[in-house]
């Protein structure tokens, strides 16, 4: 059985299931060793996500990086897809939001240098050690998978949605983690940001990964429109649960994790996956070398 066809630069090539599958399975049993915040699920997109998206949309740009799991991932895929390369920007600095006890921030930076040393990856990741916002300054390139997991409170990852999203094509993922999760910034930005916008088309929940297919505006079938409703209608719930403390905290989070429970998040399909997010990819695009594509107003 074959998957659908993706377009490797402007050369249609396919891959089969089985390949895919036993990619996914290593990754799994890859990052199962690796520290880090993902679960076999969340790995599994992000291997087949960037194992499947063409480097003719653009780059594959990791905002938040930790001790290297993600990253990891990542970099082991892109080479399916005909990729050599994935970006990564962390200012590398604890304690934050998702590790307030964590490691010092000096065991951060050499746990994350050792994983990608470890795994043969230094020359697979471009790492830069900046604030994404820092970053985004000098950021001018088209994105085919653009993996927010960064500052996950609600203004850093609207700002880092704000600064990269500009630079999806037709095609691109983005893709935000713990959206599933009681963290107000990727559960509210996905909600209302993606999922409320008709410049997004096929979307979906795989473990605590919300991701959406850039569009651009065009129009969408029924079944999308449904589901993108459907998902904003159950993720619109949690909302409320995930702002502020104080003494119902306790009776909040139990909520939460009733209400989630309503909220779509098996594990991803690739051969379905696949064949519902290639008839968005073009034929042909402009190299992504260069200065790429100017900011869309």
């Amino acid at each position: 059985m074959k998957l659908g066809l993706i377009h490797r630069n402007e050369t249609v090539y396919d891959l089969r299931v089985p390949m895919l599958e036993s990619h996914l399975t290593d990754m799994i049993g890859l990052a199962r060793g690796l520290r880090g915040h993902l679960t076999d699920s969340d790995v599994r997109f992000l291997a087949l996500a960037a194992a499947s998206l063409p480097p003719s949309l653009g780059h594959v740009l990791e905002i938040g990086s930790f001790m290297g799991k993600s990253t990891t991932v990542l970099a082991k895929s892109v080479s399916l897809a005909g990729g050599d390369q994935v970006i990564a920007v962390d200012p590398q600095t604890l304690p934050a939001v998702t590790d307030p006890a964590g490691t010092d921030t000096a065991s951060l930076r050499q746990a994350f240098r050792h994983t990608l040393e470890a795994n043969g990856l230094e020359h697979v990741v471009d790492f830069y050690r900046l604030r994404s916002d820092e970053f985004a300054r000098n950021w001018n390139r088209p994105i085919r998978l653009l993996w927010i997991d960064g500052d996950h409170t609600y203004t850093g990852v609207a700002a880092d949605f704000d600064n990269f999203s500009h630079y999806l094509g037709p095609g691109a993922v983005v893709a935000f983690h713990d959206v599933t999760n009681p963290f107000e910034g990727p559960l509210r930005v996905f909600s209302e940001r993606v999922l409320s916008s008709s410049s997004f088309g096929a979307c979906g929940i795989c473990g605590s990964i919300g991701w959406a297919q850039f569009t651009g505006g065009s129009a969408e079938n029924l079944r999308l429109t449904i589901r993108k409703a459907w998902l904003h209608r159950t993720l619109r719930l949690l909302v409320p649960l995930v702002s502020g403390g104080g003494s119902k905290a306790k009776i909040k989070r139990r909520v939460f994790r009733m209400l989630r429970s309503l909220v779509p998040r098996a594990d991803v399909d690739p051969e379905k996956w696949v064949a519902e997010i290639e008839t968005n990819i073009p034929r042909k695009r402009e190299s992504s070398t260069g200065c790429g594509p100017q900011r869309r107003r």
